[in-house]
């Protein structure tokens, strides 16, 4: 079954990117992973809760590759960075299985 990390981030400074984009991108190729959806503009439905400045939304092969890509030792200072720059919620999500 597929799998997706979706992210709800927030930033003052999105200078840091320039470093944590390229080689999470690469990262997230090397686990068989891809982008369905970052930044970009968003629109609250419902709720109430504060819109972040950005989403990200990456879809894997399975919860085996997702975890996989988070644990890559490659990408420990890429989350050093991105967690030293912003604030994030960060989850994991099993999606339902193929036709």
């Amino acid at each position: 079954m597929p799998a997706y990390a979706i992210g709800r981030l927030r930033s003052k400074n999105w200078s840091w990117l320039k470093e944590y984009a390229p080689v999470t991108a690469a990262l997230i190729e090397k686990h068989g992973g891809r982008y369905l959806a970052r930044g970009g503009e968003v629109q609250r439905l419902e709720g109430e809760e504060e819109v972040p400045d950005a989403y990200v939304m990456l879809e894997f092969p399975s919860m085996e590759h997702a975890r996989a890509w988070y644990a890559d030792p490659d990408y420990a200072p890429m989350i050093e960075l991105r967690q030293a720059n912003s604030e994030i919620e960060f989850v994991l999500l099993e999606g339902l299985p193929g036709e």
